[in-house]
């Protein structure tokens, strides 16, 4: 029997891959960057050029030549806010649903539409 905490379910991320948001805690705190993949169900998003690590590797299958390798590491989904297009800046999203039955993500902000 599972506890509560190791229960893993699609966690609700209203930030989608390609999206550009901004870090607003952490070690790399007011970084900007695109959203490579989003984890649903750990929470996590992998984003270009932030969370960067240094991995240790010995020679070996894929590399034959060991060394130090740097990769972007999947930061929390708290830790970031996603970038409005028109006032350029961090927001918070809203969902509105329009005439035709779409729901689409709206900037907190300046109620401009950010995805169509």
């Amino acid at each position: 029997m599972k506890n509560r905490s190791q229960e893993k379910e699609n966690v609700r991320c209203r930030i989608k891959k390609d999206d550009k948001v901004k870090v607003i805690s952490g070690k790399d705190k007011g970084k900007i960057g695109k959203v490579l993949k989003v984890g649903r169900k750990s929470g996590r998003l992998l984003i270009e050029n932030v969370n960067i690590v240094k991995r240790h590797t010995k020679p070996g299958g894929k590399n034959k030549q060991g060394g130090i390798l740097e990769s972007e590491a999947p930061i929390d989904k708290s830790n970031i806010m996603l970038m409005c297009g028109k006032c350029v800046r961090p927001v918070r999203i809203s969902i509105r649903q329009l005439e035709d039955g779409n729901r689409v993500r709206v900037c907190g902000k300046c109620n401009e539409i950010i995805d169509a």
